[in-house]
């Protein structure tokens, strides 16, 4: 049995774009090494109390830097995107947004926008799911073109 064409048409809204390989792996290994590094403060005999505690409060920061790192994602609806990066949060109406890049070598997508700045899209990165990256950037790019500045949403 053949595989089915891929979507022609822009993806049905509301839709998520995610780094979902990068995202299992970094809560994986902060969960891993979280537990490792406190099982390792918590046997080791000749540690005081409060090395222990920063053996748990260490790993604690380090798991938490990992989920920040997985953080990211673009959520598209009816009247636009947001875009959730590391730290920042932004919402952006369609008509703001001029183009979709992702170029080769590019660690993530860009959104040229309306005021004349560029905005790093983190939710969708090529890292190590190229091909899942490159199919989100098309569909987002479908939806702004669809959506954007000069399309008829009526």
């Amino acid at each position: 049995m053949p595989a089915p064409a891929p979507p022609t048409g822009p993806p049905v809204l509301p839709v998520t774009f995610r780094p979902t390989r990068t995202r299992a792996v970094l809560l994986c290994v902060g969960t891993v090494m979280f537990a490792v590094i406190t099982a390792v403060g918590l046997l080791l005999e000749q540690l005081s109390a409060g090395e222990r505690l920063s053996f748990i409060l260490t790993a604690l920061l380090f798991s938490g830097v990992l989920a920040l790192l997985s953080r990211p994602k673009v959520v598209a609806d009816a009247t636009g995107v947001t875009i959730v990066n590391l730290t920042r949060t932004r919402r952006l109406a369609w008509a703001e947004i001029l183009r979709v890049n992702l170029r080769p070598g590019d660690p993530w997508v860009f959104l040229d926008l309306s005021d004349g700045s560029s905005l790093p899209v983190l939710g969708i990165q090529p890292g190590i799911a190229k091909a899942h990256a490159i199919r989100d950037a098309r569909a987002l790019r479908t939806l702004a073109e669809a959506r954007g500045a000069g399309a008829d949403n009526g």
